[in-house]
């Protein structure tokens, strides 16, 4: 199976921040690839598009959570370096929903899957997964169904 068109694109800009000596700019896109490369290995397979985007999702949900933590800790100087990293992550995900795409979305599904209940929300997820992954936080999803569905 060929390399997907987003793993392709990594590759080519980690070679131009190489030759241009951006070194975060290097690091980061690095780490991408390494992780990307890691499951490939592990699973004996070659990632196609949807699940490089799941793999960059991932890291920039590690990316917030570590902001938020450090936020906490009242670590400036980390969550620079983090808001940095999470800035070029997402250069790389696709464009993300707006709020009332995702309400719509997930209004979709719910009517789709036919759920009224707590017992029905991973049908929602399934349908919303595929469509949202890397576009939303899927947090943030989860909790809007469940509202959603404890108020029907």
């Amino acid at each position: 199976m060929p390399d997907s068109a987003l793993k392709i694109q990594l590759q080519t800009d980690m070679k131009s921040s190489m030759k241009s000596g951006d070194k975060a700019r290097l690091l980061v896109i690095r780490n991408m690839l390494s992780a990307i490369k890691q499951i490939e290995v592990d699973e004996r397979i070659d990632l196609d598009e949807a699940r490089v985007i799941s793999v960059l999702d991932k890291m920039s949900k590690q990316r917030r959570e570590s902001i938020a933590q450090f936020t906490t800790a009242g670590r400036n100087d980390l969550i620079q370096i983090e808001e940095a990293e999470l800035e070029i992550i997402q250069q790389y995900l696709p464009e993300a929903l707006s709020d009332a795409d995702i309400e719509s979305a997930i209004n979709d599904a719910i009517n789709a899957s036919g759920a009224s209940s707590m017992k029905e929300m991973g049908k929602v997820m399934g349908i919303l997964k595929p469509k949202l992954q890397g576009r939303a936080d899927m947090g943030k999803v989860s909790q809007l169904i469940k509202s959603r569905l404890t108020s029907a």
